[in-house]
């Protein structure tokens, strides 16, 4: 998808190598202005804040504990997770 559209990405992590949990998670996150989590048939939109941090924790987070893969960051938003409504919105 990013080459079709002649996106170049900075840089590319293995998620099965490298684990970023709760508050590692949460320091690469806090930066941005907006998070998109896609789970399933639905996608949550969050404003990024110390207030809202457990919430967006809860969502962005896979049953491992680990951030959740894909996570895509596009200038200072995060998209996180697979939908395909949301992908056509955000990343195309």
């Amino acid at each position: 998808m990013f080459a079709r559209k002649k996106i170049s990405l900075a840089e590319t992590v293995d998620a099965t190598k490298v684990k970023l949990k709760d508050d590692q998670a949460w320091d690469v996150l806090k930066h941005s202005r907006e998070i998109i989590v896609g789970r399933g048939k639905n996608f949550n939109i969050f404003q990024t804040g110390e207030k809202n941090k457990d919430e967006i924790l809860k969502h962005s987070l896979g049953r491992t504990g680990n951030l959740r893969a894909p996570t895509v960051q596009i200038g200072d938003k995060f998209i996180i997770g697979y939908n395909d409504t949301m992908y056509k919105k955000y990343v195309e």
